[in-house]
């Protein structure tokens, strides 16, 4: 990886000022809302080598005849020849420094006597003007600034005005700046106004596309740099609606919408996406700046928090990625037109966030967007020049690009009312004229496909074969992992009824339930981890308890008969997970393990492990990367250290076995010393 030249670029490139449109930033708002104030600061705060301010009026009276007071009356065609010259002037000035422009101006007038405002902007405005912020003041604060205004005579305009007005003028603007690929904002006065606007200033000075790509290339080089070189396989997983069926960001508009129903709707994003920006470069920008409008730092955290807990993974993703984790030269990066903060957190509750990483945007903070382009430019850039095999998976046609560059694409499938509409066209096209091939996961597994099975055939991310087909020849994985409580004065405790040859029948069961338990909240919770859940205080607030972590994605297996009542306590910690019978392996069927994240096989005593393997094979046989997790009350210590149960099971990934005590005994008991007759009182039995 030496000879690699990474993108290390930290400072923003200068634009040139030969070849691209200057930025001129216009700052709107009511008389009132205090425009030239703001000026002022940002004057101050960001001086003017880099930018250069403008009132507008004072524009206009520099190159009006007669200044402004000639202005004021003329007629108003004359006025809008004026305000053409005015912002023409501006763009010019603009063009030759290389200096960002930042202007004050008036959108609308309106009085008391009139039932509607007027415009006074010009279609100029929208050809030089790159941004457009609006000072989003409270109404009530405008009229008392007026009210208390001594420098300046201006006419009292009501709060009701004031509103309607504001209203107005932001309903216009949305709707104007995105026919005109102007990116518009609402700024808040809280917490302070001149440093927000600042902090946008600064990213709009230097924020290109060809910028953008930069950083999001630079963010992908550090994450394969931490993997030291060892890296040759790299996954490129989509988020939204791919590792997960929700979305995220109609999630967080959905939350918006719902405290602030009167200023935001559910569909923000669609109604951006489906305006003249499509899914553009600026497009995503706007979508930074509408999260930047709707919330703060601490706000917008809380709410990605509020979505990544309604938000749940795919299991078949989290037990592939669990394996991934494994590997030293197979990696995995999310990549996604979506908010990164909300993946972040989904990741990090599935305990991936170590090494899954996810590129995205969502703030100005985060350096860039990342459109369908960008997404093609990464996967480009791991092969041509990390030199790197590439698996990409995604849902939509804003994924395409990626998956058409990627030496194995795979087409994840949900279900019929909420995936793409467009994506079986797009696809289509793709395969039929572009020579494109790929296979298609479906999510949940009775998903309807796309297309043709045989133009687009289906593959099953649980099967060994695709697993061992992305994993490659240089699989490795951790063996068999024993969790034993032998030493310990607990299992002293519990296994005395257990060996007490006077103990049998309910007793005994009771006994092995009470193992069971105790097995399950020492060394599970170890294994699967905790979650937090909701539950009422004694007390009668709301707080939070734990639970077993994917308890309800969790099947247990009791194996007959023997293996039930311990089986039974297992189920007593993992109340809400599956529950499931067998007299033999071929017992266990697909649809137990079907979206499910751990199997747990229960037995009472495990002798020479033969019964152990052939239900792990079976499960392994029907699912290559769900956690197995055995539990037992007694293993014999030669078949675990060393002899054939450990010897096998060391050939399949992710399979731990706990047991309560490992004994050195070799006995198969029979009649009265069977385990089995002694739990159900038939060692009278023949």
């Amino acid at each position: 990886m030496a000879d690699l030249q990474l993108n290390q670029s930290t400072t923003p490139e200068v634009r040139s000022t030969s070849n691209e449109k200057p930025i001129i930033v216009a700052l709107y708002g009511v008389p009132g809302s205090g425009k030239t104030f703001l000026l002022d600061q940002l004057k101050q705060e960001l001086g003017q080598k880099h930018f250069a301010f403008y009132e507008g009026s004072e524009m206009i009276a520099t190159i009006v005849p007669g200044g402004l007071d000639a202005f004021q009356n003329m007629e108003e065609q004359t006025k809008a020849h004026w305000r053409r010259r005015a912002i023409d002037t501006i763009g010019k000035n603009s063009t030759d420094s290389g200096q960002v422009g930042v202007v004050t101006g008036h959108f609308m007038f309106w009085s008391e006597e009139h039932e509607a405002g007027w415009p006074v902007h010009t279609q100029n405005d929208f050809e030089i003007f790159t941004h457009i912020l609006y000072l989003d003041i409270p109404a009530e604060v405008v009229a008392q600034r007026c009210l208390d205004d001594i420098d300046r005579s201006r006419p009292p305009t009501s709060v009701s005005i004031l509103r309607r007005w504001q209203q107005e003028e932001k309903a216009q603007l949305r709707y104007l700046c995105r026919r005109h690929g102007v990116l518009f904002s609402l700024v808040s006065p809280f917490p302070t106004l001149a440093d927000k606007v600042s902090t946008l200033l600064h990213d709009f000075r230097y924020h290109t596309e060809k910028y953008n790509l930069s950083q999001a290339e630079s963010r992908l080089d550090h994450i394969v740099a931490a993997s030291q070189g060892q890296l040759e396989t790299m996954l490129v997983l989509d988020a939204d609606r791919t590792l997960a069926a929700a979305d995220a960001g109609a999630l967080f508009w959905q939350s918006v919408s719902n405290s602030r129903p009167s200023k935001y709707e559910s569909s923000t994003l669609k109604s951006l996406f489906s305006s003249p920006l499509g899914y553009s470069y600026t497009a995503f920008r706007q979508a930074v700046l509408l999260y930047e409008e709707a919330a703060n730092d601490q706000e917008f955290d809380a709410l990605c928090q509020d979505v990544a807990l309604a938000i749940t993974m795919q299991p078949e993703f989290v037990s592939l990625l669990q394996m991934v984790e494994e590997q030293k030269h197979v990696g995995c990066v999310v990549v996604t037109c979506g908010l990164r903060r909300v993946w972040d957190k989904v990741l990090e509750r599935e305990n991936l966030s170590k090494t899954v990483k996810v590129i995205g945007g969502g703030r100005i903070a985060d350096g860039f967007v990342v459109s369908e382009a960008v997404k093609g430019a990464l996967v480009a850039r791991l092969q041509d020049v990390h030199h790197m095999f590439v698996w990409a998976f995604g849902d939509s046609p804003l994924d395409l690009e990626f998956l058409i560059k990627a030496n194995r694409a795979i087409i994840v499938v949900g279900e019929e009312q909420t995936r793409s509409k467009t994506m079986d066209v797009a696809l289509a096209n793709a395969i039929d004229h572009d020579g494109f091939r790929a296979r298609q996961a479906l999510l949940p597994t009775n998903a309807s496909p796309r297309l043709d099975i045989t133009k687009l055939p289906v593959v099953k991310l649980t099967e060994l074969e695709f697993v061992n087909s992305l994993l490659g020849d240089r699989y490795t994985h951790d063996g068999l992992q024993i969790l034993c409580a032998t030493d310990r004065n607990a299992t002293k405790l519990l296994a005395t009824p257990m060996r007490n040859a006077a103990i049998a029948g309910s007793d005994l069961r009771e006994a092995h339930r009470r193992v069971g338990y105790y097995l399950a909240l020492e060394f599970l919770a170890d294994v699967m981890g905790l979650e937090q859940s909701p539950i009422r205080h004694v007390l009668g607030q709301q707080t939070r308890g734990y639970q077993l972590f994917h308890e309800q994605q969790t099947t247990i297996v009791a194996l007959m008969r023997g293996g039930e009542p311990m089986a039974f306590g297992v189920s007593d910690a993992l109340p809400l997970a599956m529950f499931v019978h067998a007299g033999g392996a071929d017992d266990v069927k697909f649809h137990h393990l079907q979206g499910q994240l751990t199997v747990i096989l229960v037995d009472a005593v495990v002798n020479t492990g033969k019964t152990i393997v052939e239900f792990v094979q079976q499960v392994r046989k029907l699912h290559a990367t769900i956690r197995i997790v055995v539990v037992a009350g007694v293993v014999q210590a030669q078949c675990v250290f060393g002899g054939s149960l450990n010897q096998t099971l060391a050939h399949y990934p992710n399979v731990h076995l706990i047991a309560l005590r490992v004994s050195d005994t070799k006995f198969t008991g029979s009649g009265t010393t069977d385990t089995g007759n002694r739990l159900f009182n038939t060692t009278h039995l023949p």
